[in-house]
């Protein structure tokens, strides 16, 4: 009996297995339909679904349906604008609810969701982008009809990020990695829900930041009234950072907003209470603080929320004469006093005022006070502050557990009050701001990852006036390099509170700098943890002039003399105008522009060089070297005018691939140096006429343009004694060449073959062959150089030339002498014969002559 009863269960339970199996088959779509038809009918969007599921084991006997990857698209006047989105959502509800009719609406037990993203928006019109309900009148409603009821018991929220933005107001707040859940029987209409929940909050407004990525926490038990949509608090516990509040009060849903009756205070006064709304990476260990004295927190808020009202509120913050000390760190902060109070008396954001009446510390001997007033928070911020005291930095971080990678050192003094509001800011308009006093910092050592090298500043000396920030008086040693800076800054105020440009004029005068000092590549971390190095830009908050003067510039390999000149910086941009320099035995002036606006940095110069040497030049500069590979052989100097333009390589030097441009050269005096190069060496063997060693260059001029990683060379002759020659051609940055010499070479160099053949002819024939052209080409590149010439041919034609010109001659000569004779004249004597012709030629000349009378028949 046991064992049928054993059998028939076990085909029972593996039969209801197997139902529970195939269940989710059956109702998916039946679900998936519902889910459809409930939001189509009650929203205005654009909704998708990726896929519907449902499992009948998760959540055993509920059944757990999940909707995957749901979004919301709003439509006009936020086309496009992603409203919602939720990777999941998990609705559970009794088995029982997949049975009902199509009519008979799904009753849901539990809701929980993860990773959604919940975007609200309000367009500089006040029209909101959550606003998607259809709307419908209340014949429309029918609860028989409604595809899903509600009994919820409990919902979830796993990292939810909530992000509010309103244009009109520049207010913008984030709540992110939102972790919620409750607990509660909302099938009353009264009930207790049991909360708990942990988010990160950040809130900006009209450009300045209040709170970025700060921690709160609230475990309550909130009264809940469905029917007046009324939330009170009960038991409850909250963080911010880690100060801890209690609340007591209530929260009302009303037909345009919210309305609050709440107080709140700390649930103890220790002074530590303080230190708990410091973010906790800069808090350190606070259970390690000895403290005294008190900090209390309290505040009230009541009145209505709505698009034009904010509830009137009231908060303190008091402490006297309290002090703490970290156990590990060796000074303590004594005599504290603040008295803070934020109010807003009439519902209206803009008379929300701050009254920081006292904020006191003492490190050591040194005393710091300072206090500010802010009103007019929303429309135009009113703002009277002052500071005054002296802290020695060196103390800060032996108080406080500053986290840095090296102390900080110095004494900063300051005396300083101001008064302004933000439209005079941003209008410029200095004569409604009030400043006056200084700050003065000396002995100050800074070093981070945004500085190439440690920072040693002997003093920095600012005095404030209405329209200025006077920079009297900055001496500071990084590296190498000393500076020396004087100037003003036009608009620190709006710099600092507004974003705008930073505008300055500022001198600076320096021994030696050393342009390595300054540049630190910015280093950034990318998704695989592996560290690159960006590019050096040009700060883009920068608008100023800087007249420079400086004895010693070291750039790259370069060691620049007496440098002087103007920079403008201004839109990521350095303009460089009259900046000269000694340098190569010579000057060098510098005009143009270098940009790191573009992903990749750009330049455009024109360089004037004056007298410089050519060696060191083309040896020192890379890019001039690619451009004119063979004029580091020339031993001299030069004038120069250079146009060039490109993109700057990761050290801020010319990439020599990409530049384009034109040099115009002058060489004021030069010779040749043959062994320093392959290419004269084997034209020097070549050329056997050309005496390499005893050119003289001087005055010779050259035109050059060169782009796409070519150089063309325009046509130019060359002097030397009675030989000339004209050269043409091309050259790559890869060193490949294509060139034409052409020569005019005098015959007499042409070899002694041709020298014999020239003195047999008289000096009137040979002046009519006094040079003769001879071609030169060379190829290959510059150290493996291929040159040929045709100087073989021009010899051979030379000397046919004169040989023509001596049977010319002969010819000549015979022809007169048988002309004596037919004509009945006979020669003087032998002797004056031989002076004109020998017998042989007289003899070889008749034979001609008679040949030539003679030898036809006659007709």
């Amino acid at each position: 009996m046991l064992k049928k009863v054993l059998k028939w269960s076990s085909i029972s339970l593996l039969t209801i297995v197997i139902a529970l199996a195939l269940l989710p088959f059956l109702f998916k779509d039946k679900i998936k339909s519902k889910i459809i038809e409930s939001i189509n009918k009650n929203v205005n969007a654009t909704v998708a679904l990726e896929d519907v599921s449902l499992n009948l084991f998760k959540s055993f006997p509920k059944a757990t349906v999940t909707l995957d990857k749901m979004s919301v698209i709003n439509k006009a006047p936020f086309q496009g604008d992603t409203l919602v989105y939720s990777e999941k959502i998990d609705l559970k509800m009794s088995m029982m609810e997949l049975l009902n009719g199509e009519k008979e609406p799904m009753t849901i037990q539990s809701i929980g969701t993860e990773n959604t993203k919940i975007n609200i928006l309000f367009n500089k019109d006040g029209i909101g982008n959550y606003d998607i309900a259809i709307k419908k009148d209340a014949n429309e409603i029918n609860e028989k009809e409604k595809p899903f009821a509600l009994s919820i018991q409990n919902y979830e929220v796993e990292n939810l990020k909530f992000t509010y933005k309103d244009e009109a107001s520049k207010m913008r707040m984030i709540l992110d990695s939102i972790n919620h859940e409750g607990t509660g029987n909302f099938e009353k209409e009264v009930l207790d829900l049991d909360t708990k929940t942990t988010a990160k909050v950040t809130f900006d407004m009209d450009k300045s930041n209040f709170m970025r990525n700060v921690p709160i926490s609230l475990e309550a038990i909130l009264g809940v009234d469905l029917k007046n949509s009324k939330y009170t608090f009960k038991e409850n516990k909250a963080l911010i950072n880690q100060l801890p509040l209690n609340f007591n009060g209530s929260i009302q849903m009303a037909e345009k907003g919210q309305v609050y009756d709440l107080t709140f205070n700390t649930p103890s006064s220790d002074f530590k209470n303080f230190l708990g709304l410091i973010p906790s990476a800069y808090a350190g260990n606070l259970a390690d603080v000895e403290t005294s004295g008190k900090f209390e927190v309290k505040g009230k808020v009541k009145g209505n929320l709505s698009d034009t009202t904010v509830p009137t509120f009231d908060i303190e913050m008091l402490s006297n004469n309290a002090s703490f000390k970290y156990k590990e760190l060796p000074k303590s902060v004594k005599n504290i006093s603040i008295d803070t109070h934020i109010v807003n008396e009439t519902g209206l954001m803009n008379d929300t005022f701050v009254d920081l009446d006292k904020l006191t510390f003492a490190i050591d001997q040194d005393v710091f006070n300072s206090s500010a007033h802010i009103k007019n928070l929303t429309e135009n911020p009113n703002i009277d502050a002052a500071l005054n005291g002296v802290i020695n930095l060196a103390n800060v971080s032996k108080a406080y557990p500053v986290k840095l990678e090296k102390p900080l050192n110095g004494i900063l003094r300051a005396d300083v009050k101001t008064a302004f509001d933000m439209k005079s800011v941003e209008n410029s308009q200095y004569q409604n701001i009030k400043n006056s006093g200084n700050i003065n910092v000396t002995g100050f050592n800074y070093s981070g990852p945004e500085m190439a090298k440690p920072v040693s500043v002997s003093v920095a000396d600012l005095s404030f006036n209405p329209s200025k920030i006077n920079l009297n008086k900055l001496q500071a040693k990084t590296g190498k390099s000393d500076i020396n800076v004087s100037g003003s800054l036009d608009n620190f105020y709006g710099f600092l509170f507004k974003n705008q440009i930073l505008k300055g004029n500022f001198n600076l005068n320096s021994s030696l700098f050393e342009v390595a000092d300054f540049m630190s590549p910015t280093t950034t971390t990318n998704e695989k943890g592996k560290k690159t190095s960006e590019q050096v830009k040009i700060p883009s908050f920068l608008d100023c002039t800087l007249t420079a003067k400086a004895t010693t510039v070291i750039y790259d390999n370069l060691n620049l003399k007496n440098v002087a000149g103007t920079l403008i910086i201004r839109d990521q941009a350095v303009n460089l105008k009259g900046l000269n320099m000694a340098v190569f035995g010579g000057k060098i002036g510098v005009n143009g522009m270098v940009s790191t606006k573009n992903k990749v940095p750009t330049f455009d110069l024109d360089l004037g060089l004056s007298a410089v040497d050519i060696s060191q030049t083309l040896t020192m500069l890379n890019t001039l070297k690619a451009i004119a590979p063979i004029a580091d052989v020339i031993n001299g100097k030069m004038n120069s005018t250079i146009t060039l333009n490109g993109f700057l390589t990761q050290d801020m030097i010319p990439d020599v691939k990409s530049i384009s441009g034109d040099l115009m050269g002058t060489i004021l005096q030069g010779s040749l140096n043959k062994n320093k190069s392959a290419l004269l060496t084997e034209l020097d063997t070549k050329a056997t006429f050309l005496d390499l060693n005893d050119i003289n260059l001087k005055d010779v001029k050259a035109v050059l343009s060169f782009k796409n990683g070519k150089v063309a060379v325009k046509p130019f002759t060359l002097k030397h004694k009675d030989i000339s020659v004209q050269i043409a051609g091309s050259h790559g940055f890869d060193q490949n060449m294509d060139y034409n010499l052409k020569f005019d070479v005098p015959v007499k160099y042409l070899g002694n073959d041709v020298n014999k053949l020239l003195a047999k002819v008289t000096p009137s024939d040979a002046k009519k062959i006094e040079s003769v052209p001879v071609n030169a080409m060379m190829s290959g590149n510059f150290k493996s150089p291929k040159v040929t010439t045709d100087v073989q041919q021009a010899s051979k034609n030379v000397a046919s030339q004169l040989i023509q010109l001596q049977k010319e001659k002969l010819v000549q000569k015979g022809t007169g002498a048988l002309s004596d004779l037919l004509g009945g004249n006979k020669p003087k004597s032998a002797t004056d014969s031989t002076k004109t012709t020998t017998k042989e030629q007289v003899g070889n000349a008749v034979k001609e002559g008679l040949k030539g009378l003679f030898g036809k028949k006659k007709n």
